[in-house]
C-alpha cells in the first residue's frame, strides 16, 4: 500500500512516497569527454599567440618599405619573387584543401576575425554582469559606465591590434617610432590609423556581420566542399528533439541548424552540439547533432573505417589532394634550401667590346652585383681560370658585403699582348667563392682581330 504523508502548512495536499512509473527518469548519460567549446577556445589561445609571434620573431611577414618577405626563418627579396608566390600559394591551398576536407574548420577555429568577434562579444557580456552585480546604480547609468568600459577597451585592443598587423608589412621597430610620434602623415602612419579605425568598428560594431555580408570565403565553401566533406549535421529519426532552442541561442551566427547543415552563415563550430549534448544527457538520451563525414556519412570518432578515413581522406580525390601538397611542400623547401645566401652576378658590359692600352694591353670590363641575403658580413671572392696571362686590373679580386647590403660596381680583366689569345671571342671562366659555396660563369673576352691585309 502507498503511503501518504500531509506537507506542512496545507492539510489539503498530500503527497505520495512512491514514485509514479510515467515519471521515472532515465539515468544521466555522462558528459563527453571532448567540449567543443572548450577545444575551440584552446584554439582561439593559440591562433592570438601565433598572429602575436609571426611578425615580431620574422617568421612570416613582408617588409614592404625594404623589399624583404619573411618566410619560417627564410629572408626573401622583392627579386625572388618566383618563390614568395610560391610560398604564398602554397599556404592558400593548404586553406582551400582544408575547406575540402574539413568543411569551415577555419571560419569556426582558425580566422582571426571570429576569434576577435567572440572575444569583442564575450569582453561585452563580461563587463555588464560585472557593473550590474557591483555597481549600486540605476539602470541607465549602470549602461552608460558598461559600455564607457567596453568602448575604452575596445579601443586600446585596436590600437594593439591594428600595430599586430601593420607589423606584418612594415619593421616593428620603425613601426613603434611612428605610433610614438602620432603619425600619421606618411604611408605607415596613415596605413596604421586606418587599420585601427576600421579595427574598432569591427569590434563595436560589425562582428559576425563581416562572414556574411564580406568575407568572400564563406561563400567559396559550397565549391570547394563535397558528399565527404565534414559538416555539423541535425540527426532526429526518432523525433527526440525537445524544442528547447539552445542550439539556437549559443549560436554565434544566430542560425538554427535543424534547418540545414548547408547554410551560409553556420561556421561549423560546434557549439550547438555541445549545448544539445548537455541538455539530452540529462535525460538520458544522446545529442542529436554531431559532426558528420558528409549528409550520408558516418560520425566523426566513430571507427567504422580504417585510420585514413578516420582523418578524411574518404576518396582517391583527397589522396590526391594530400599527395599535390606533400610534393608541393617538398619542392618548395627543396627551394629554399638550395637558395644561396649571397647572391652573386657578372654581367660583360659591351657599350665597348674592348679596350686596348698604350702597351698593347686589352681590357675587358664587367658589371659585378654581389647581394648579401644572409644574416652575416660575407666575403665573395674571385678568380679567373681558361685565360693565359689574365687578371683583374685596380681590383683586388674581394668584395666585403654586410647583411642585408647589395654592392654593385664594375672591374676589368686585363690580358697582355704577349698572351697566347685568339684574336676574337675567347671563352674563360670567372670562379666565385663565398664561404664553402663556390659559382662558376662562363664568360667571353674580346681581342682586336687583325687584318690580313
Amino acid at each position: 500500500m502507498p503511503t501518504t504523508e500531509t506537507k506542512p502548512g496545507n492539510s489539503n495536499i498530500s503527497v505520495s512516497s512512491k514514485p509514479l512509473k510515467n515519471c521515472e527518469r532515465r539515468p544521466a548519460i555522462p558528459p563527453r569527454s571532448i567540449s567543443f567549446h572548450r577545444f575551440r577556445k584552446l584554439i582561439h589561445v593559440i591562433c592570438v599567440i601565433i598572429f602575436f609571434t609571426l611578425p615580431f620573431a620574422n617568421l612570416m611577414r613582408f617588409d614592404i618599405p625594404h623589399q624583404r618577405f619573411y618566410f619560417f626563418g627564410y629572408e626573401l627579396w622583392i627579386s625572388e619573387f618566383s618563390v614568395i608566390f610560391f610560398s604564398l600559394m602554397f599556404l592558400m591551398f593548404i586553406v582551400a584543401a582544408m575547406a575540402m576536407l574539413y568543411g569551415r574548420v577555419y571560419c569556426g577555429y582558425l580566422c582571426p576575425q571570429m576569434i576577435f568577434s567572440e572575444a569583442s562579444i564575450a569582453l561585452e557580456s563580461k563587463l555588464t554582469r560585472t557593473v550590474n552585480k557591483y555597481v549600486r546604480w540605476n539602470v541607465s547609468r549602470r549602461r552608460l559606465l558598461s559600455h564607457t568600459l567596453f568602448y575604452v577597451i575596445a579601443a586600446v585592443a585596436s590600437i594593439v591590434l591594428a600595430f599586430v598587423f601593420i607589423s606584418y608589412f612594415v619593421e616593428p621597430r620603425d613601426l613603434i617610432q611612428r605610433l610614438l610620434r602620432f603619425d600619421i602623415k606618411t604611408a605607415g602612419g596613415i596605413a596604421g590609423a586606418t587599420t585601427t579605425l576600421l579595427t574598432l568598428l569591427d569590434l563595436l560594431f560589425l562582428r559576425q556581420r563581416f562572414c556574411t555580408s564580406v568575407c568572400p570565403y564563406g561563400y567559396l565553401q559550397g565549391m570547394l566542399g563535397d558528399g565527404d566533406t565534414l559538416i555539423v549535421h541535425y540527426r532526429d529519426e526518432n523525433r527526440e528533439c525537445i524544442e528547447c532552442k539552445k542550439c539556437v541561442r549559443v549560436c554565434h551566427m544566430g542560425i538554427d541548424i535543424r534547418t540545414s547543415p548547408y547554410q551560409i552563415e553556420c561556421i561549423h563550430c560546434g557549439e550547438c552540439i555541445d549545448a544539445c549534448a548537455h541538455v539530452l544527457g540529462r535525460l538520458g538520451k544522446e545529442g542529436l547533432i554531431h559532426y558528420v563525414w558528409g549528409e550520408q556519412g558516418e560520425e566523426l570518432g566513430k571507427h567504422d573505417g580504417s585510420w585514413y578515413q578516420r582523418i578524411g581522406l574518404r576518396n582517391s580525390k583527397r589522396v590526391v589532394v594530400l599527395l599535390i601538397i606533400i610534393f608541393y611542400g617538398t619542392g618548395l623547401f627543396t627551394a629554399l634550401s638550395m637558395r644561396r645566401a649571397v647572391l652573386v652576378r657578372v654581367a660583360p658590359d659591351r657599350t665597348t667590346m674592348y679596350r686596348l692600352g698604350k702597351d698593347g694591353t686589352v681590357y675587358n670590363r664587367f658589371r659585378l652585383q654581389v647581394a648579401n641575403r644572409g644574416h652575416g658580413q660575407a666575403i665573395a671572392q674571385f678568380s679567373i681560370e681558361g685565360l693565359p696571362d689574365a687578371s683583374f686590373a685596380n681590383f683586388e679580386n674581394a668584395v666585403v658585403v654586410s647583411a642585408g647590403e647589395t654592392v654593385q660596381t664594375e672591374f676589368e680583366v686585363q690580358a697582355s699582348s704577349k698572351a697566347a689569345l685568339a684574336p676574337g671571342v675567347n671563352h674563360f671562366r670567372l670562379i666565385s667563392r663565398v664561404g664553402n659555396e663556390t659559382e662558376v660563369f662562363e664568360e667571353t673576352f674580346i681581342t682586336p682581330v687583325r687584318d690580313s691585309h
